[in-house]
């Protein structure tokens, strides 16, 4: 059995992507994994942030899945080697501050929900929100 581990992959949209992240999130992940959406298991939009950077709004998707058993994955793209990291030392990682956030509000909470999650990224932390309908 393989330990439970992540992959962070980002990128930016398309012009053709631009209302639709999901479409996005599956093109970098091809591109930088070899990875489709046969591979994957539960593709879900889990996490939307908003931050300043440069003075301008930043808006990122997280999305999440699991992979299928057999699932082939690749040791390295045109960016650079891949490499999947445990869970248990994910968040040592060197990423970025709004990455780290989400994930170590996933991995505390939002992995036992299927919930979506809202967050605004000040200079210290990420005030997450579960996303309601109404």
């Amino acid at each position: 059995m393989v330990a439970p581990s992540w992959c962070g992959v980002g990128g930016h949209f398309e012009q053709a992507e631009l209302n639709d992240p999901r479409a996005c999130a599956l093109r970098e992940l091809r591109e930088e994994t070899g990875l489709t959406e046969e591979s994957l298991e539960e593709l879900r939009l889990r996490y939307i942030t908003l931050r300043m950077k440069n003075g301008e709004i930043r808006q990122n998707y997280y999305f999440f899945a699991g992979l299928k058993p057999g699932a082939a994955v690749r040791g390295t793209c045109d960016e650079g080697r891949l490499e999947w990291v445990p869970y248990d030392s994910v968040l040592k990682r060197e990423m970025p501050f709004t990455a780290k956030t989400v994930l170590r509000h996933y991995l505390r909470v939002g992995c036992r929900t299927r919930c979506i999650y809202g967050s605004v990224t000040e200079a210290e932390d990420s005030a997450f929100t579960e996303l309601a309908e109404f």
